[in-house]
């Protein structure tokens, strides 16, 4: 099921980007007491009160019609909220009413969307600094300070009461979702009929057909799946903001997020792009298992030695998941399409993969006789122990002396130690240190 979506909007240097960051926990969107520094959307998967969703961080909304960059802060602000659940307006409880103030509520009003309206910077708790932003008739403010947390905690309940749909956030799903990931043109439309043996979604050679996520469920093997069609995801300044392509792309990366294997479809007949690499590199990122479909196989003049090409090539660009995973189909003719859930259902089992305590420490002694940890300023890193702390992506947590002294290069050895001991092929794996107490 999808996630609901909030956009956060307003006037420039209101609070949005220190709200979502408050909420999303971590530092994501630049916070400055400049106006305009959030231009691009933002956004995290959150949860509150048991409710999972997505924010989305945007630039500040003004009425000018000059300004080059103000377009695209609109464009951008537009967007989120015609994909958007609920949307939250935040303003300055510090200042009066402003004209752009008045602008985004009339956005708003136009939308048709659940808006909740939140009055920020109200440290002092004065509840009557909220009564002049009635006069913007998006119902009752609400008073908040994302510097100090107060009123934040009301803001979320009153956005997730919202929600026609709830999206339990310890709920897992009873089906696996498969998002097919790519650039536009690539064949995936064509892919997810073969794989569903049906005309599901439209195919065209016009590039950019596929215009949402679709989701279809289907079974095989007696299982249950879900399959993700997403738009193909173009380079970002090829991407016309004023059109439905831009929330195309937010949708795209959402379904990366949400997606338990990614299947990524390059065209065998072109080259590897930066853009591919670069989405790849997001799924990396995300820590999804994944498969690399090159399709359009039957366009390829071949050799003894094509497909050896074809994988270095791989290599070459993809340094950072060397454990790719990799097919060669071709949707029109079917040639190996049997093979792809084969793969999906390989690269999960690893991604999903649990490795005893117990042999963890023997890999990890093997390691370090044939390697010593290195020494930093005349101090010598010490590695205690290993063990295993979650999986999809298998995630371990190696217990130091000082993490401080683990240089990169050591780290990747002990990664490439665990690949070579245990079948982590298709699937990132996260190596986390940790300072072991004396006691």
């Amino acid at each position: 099921m999808n996630k609901p979506i909030v956009a956060v909007v307003g006037r420039p240097n209101v609070g949005k980007s220190s709200f979502f960051n408050r909420v999303a926990g971590k530092r994501i969107s630049i916070v400055e007491d400049i106006p305009g520094v959030t231009r691009d959307r933002v956004y995290a998967d959150v949860d509150w009160a048991g409710y999972a969703f997505t924010l989305i961080d945007t630039g500040g909304i003004t009425p000018s019609r000059d300004d080059e960059w103000q377009q695209y802060i609109l464009y951008q602000a537009q967007l989120a909220i015609d994909v958007a659940d609920v949307v939250l307006m935040i303003v300055d409880g510090k200042d009066s009413i402003t004209h752009s103030d008045k602008h985004v509520a009339d956005i708003l009003r136009k939308s048709k969307k659940p808006i909740v309206l939140a009055v920020n910077k109200l440290e002092n708790n004065d509840t009557t600094a909220t009564m002049p932003f009635y006069e913007l008739g998006l119902g009752e403010p609400m008073m908040m300070s994302c510097t100090h947390g107060t009123g934040v905690g009301d803001v979320l309940d009153k956005i997730v009461a919202l929600f026609k749909t709830k999206v339990d956030a310890l709920a897992k799903e009873d089906r696996l979702n498969i998002a097919i990931v790519g650039r536009p043109n690539a064949g995936k439309s064509s892919i997810t009929n073969r794989l569903l043996g049906e005309e599901r979604v439209v195919v065209s050679d016009v590039a950019g057909t596929t215009r949402d996520a679709i989701d279809i469920p289907f079974k095989y093997n007696g299982k249950n799946y879900n399959l993700i069609d997403t738009a193909g995801i173009r380079r970002k300044n090829k991407i016309d903001y004023e059109s439905v392509e831009g929330f195309s792309v937010m949708r795209s990366l959402a379904a990366i997020r949400r997606a338990d294997v990614v299947i990524y479809v390059l065209d065998a007949s072109g080259e590897i792009t930066e853009q591919d690499v670069r989405i790849l590199g997001y799924v990396h990122e995300q820590g999804k298992p994944s498969v690399i479909l090159y399709n359009k196989w039957d366009l390829v003049e071949k050799d003894s030695s094509t497909v050896n090409r074809y994988k270095d090539l791989l290599r070459a660009n993809l340094k950072f998941m060397d454990y790719f995973v990799v097919e060669y189909v071709s949707a029109l003719t079917g040639t190996r399409l049997n093979r792809i859930m084969e793969r999906v259902e390989y690269v999960y089992k690893n991604a999903s993969t649990r490795i005893t305590t117990g042999l963890l420490n023997e890999i990890l002694q093997d390691a370090l006789s044939t390697q010593e940890p290195p020494s930093h300023n005349g101090k010598r890193l010490k590695i205690n122990y290993i063990t295993q702390t979650g999986v999809c992506p298998p995630s371990f947590a190696i217990f130091v002396n000082n993490p401080e002294l683990v240089h990169f290069s050591y780290q990747r050895y002990l990664e490439n130690c665990l690949r070579r001991a245990c079948n982590f092929e298709g699937t990132p794996i996260r190596l986390f240190l940790r300072k072991k107490n004396r006691e």
